[in-house]
């Protein structure tokens, strides 16, 4: 990628377009050919989705299942000039009223100055009433 301030820089602007729910932003951020390996599903890493559109199209569900949901307390680590790693909490209400409150990360390559594969991980205690 060029240099660890770029990548870093990538990192941040990944994790504020989430916080904002910019989906435009959020998807100039995402090579043509990206997948997106989401925390649940029946697949072993998840669900898998490949390419821009199934990729945006998981992103907007996200979007919709909670539309308050926030990634704070961000913290980047650089692994390698394509490999990063992105650590954040997880909140939001779920559309039933219940919160959600969860620790997790998200394993990043970059190609190119674009992300090439998103592979989310999080530890979720099950949503609770407030």
């Amino acid at each position: 990628m060029g240099s660890n301030r770029e990548l870093e820089t990538l990192l941040v602007r990944h994790i504020e377009a989430w916080n904002r729910h910019d989906l435009d932003d959020l998807m100039s951020l995402f090579a043509e050919d990206c997948v997106f390996e989401s925390s649940g599903g029946d697949e072993v890493c998840g669900k898998r989705y490949q390419g821009h559109d199934e990729v945006q199209a998981a992103f907007v569900q996200v979007f919709a299942s909670m539309r308050d949901a926030n990634w704070g307390d961000g913290r980047h680590h650089i692994i390698g000039p394509d490999h990063a790693v992105s650590e954040w909490v997880l909140t939001g209400t779920l559309s039933d009223g219940r919160r959600l409150e969860v620790n997790g990360c998200d394993f990043l390559t970059v190609r190119d100055g674009k992300i090439i594969l998103k592979n989310s991980y999080r530890k979720q205690r099950p949503p609770f009433r407030v």
